[in-house]
């Protein structure tokens, strides 16, 4: 039996190596297949991999242009044809590109073959900006549709998390489907998280994009610092760091800019300094778990969150740390700056707990294996 993976993002670290551990399990042979151009820093690359095929693709610079279409366009009808060729027994495709869909919906229709889509994403739901998708939605709407009328051709549907369900009800309604969270292995690595409540260190982990809201971010560290010392430890990078860095620092937060770390014990040490991490972007986007949230968990680091939904959920169900809006910035200062080290404690174990039982590999392959069996009924 030969099963194929397709991520033209090449999400197989984060993804679809358990789906592919999974399926070898099961008797599969399987073959990745995936793009060569990095979608994060807009550079061509190479996998190592023997049973990885890699798709040339259009280079683009904008992630909203006709380059970035045209080239998801381009991968899309190039996996079809290394699909005619290995023609597989189950198909696992991550969406978007939404190309994707209509291309796989064309094979499946032509061919005995099982198909899993995983939304592992959004497009163009979760474009950042209400401008643009007010100017462009005629285009936006037509982008949509490419996933939309194809959706049925799957014999089961897997989100990335419950929202997503939700905004696509219209058409996941009465559909196989599943909610297969994010996943990450359990750390091995021994840390001693400080429990030390009288200077508020806070975490902020990955891209400084146009997603994240600098201002709500900003506003409630400033509030906080208003009753105690608060220090942001900055791991990532990004077009606004300097933004983040520069708006923090003038209501006078200090800033450590520890830059991209990928070492994992390197990265434990600073979590274990602080008592949050950051997870907040703009409400404009449309996500309802982030991958830094699942560091935060793995590192039983407790976050201070805007995220809708499932995170949301997640936070108030299981008293992982507090939920921010605009509009409760003054009194979240107030239970951070007044927190204690029993009450620290208490939501670091309950942070882990959280981890164990939703995002563990453990977790993962338990949604993983009621996937493959409502393919196989």
């Amino acid at each position: 039996m030969k099963a194929v993976c397709i991520s033209c993002f090449n999400y197989y670290d984060d993804r679809l190596r358990h789906v592919e551990q999974h399926l070898q399990n099961k008797g599969y042979e399987v073959l990745y297949i995936t793009s060569d151009y990095d979608h994060i820093d807009k550079i061509r690359y190479s996998i190592d991999r023997p049973n990885a095929i890699q798709i040339k693709v259009m280079a683009y610079s904008k992630n909203l242009s006709i380059q970035r279409l045209y080239s998801h366009y381009l991968f899309a009808k190039s996996t079809l044809k290394e699909l005619n060729r290995i023609k597989p027994d189950l198909l696992y495709v991550m969406l978007p590109p939404n190309f994707l869909a209509k291309y796989i919906s064309q094979y499946k229709g032509q061919n005995d073959v099982k198909v899993v889509y995983d939304l592992y994403d959004l497009w163009p739901e979760t474009f950042p900006s209400t401008k643009a998708k007010l100017l462009l939605s005629l285009p936006f709407k037509l982008w949509g549709k490419l996933r939309d009328d194809n959706l049925d051709s799957a014999d089961v549907i897997v989100t990335e998390c419950e929202l997503y369900q939700d905004k696509l009800d219209y058409i996941l309604h009465g559909a196989n489907k599943e909610v297969l969270y994010l996943t990450k292995e359990k750390s091995r690595i021994l840390s001693t998280p400080s429990t030390d409540t009288n200077i508020i260190n806070v975490s902020y982990l990955g891209s400084i994009n146009s997603i994240i809201d600098i201002s709500l971010i900003v506003k409630m560290l400033a509030e906080i610092n208003k009753i105690k010392p608060v220090y942001l430890h900055i791991i990532g990078d990004g077009e606004n760091r300097e933004q983040l860095i520069r708006e923090a620092e003038s209501f006078g937060v200090r800033v450590q800019y520890h830059g991209r770390i990928y070492n994992e014990e390197e990265k434990r040490a600073i979590f274990d300094l602080c008592l949050f991490g950051i997870n907040i972007m703009k409400d404009s986007v449309c996500v309802g778990l982030t991958m830094k949230s699942i560091d935060y968990f793995q590192a039983s680091l407790p976050i201070l969150n805007n995220i809708q939904a499932d995170t949301a959920y997640l936070v108030d169900e299981h008293s992982i740390g507090f939920n921010v809006t605009k509009d409760n910035i003054k009194e979240v200062a107030v239970k951070v700056a007044a927190i204690s080290k029993s009450d620290i404690q208490l939501m670091r174990q309950n942070t882990k707990t959280v981890f164990e039982n939703f995002f563990s590999h453990e977790a993962f392959n338990k949604k993983l294996e009621k996937v493959f069996h409502k393919i196989s009924n």
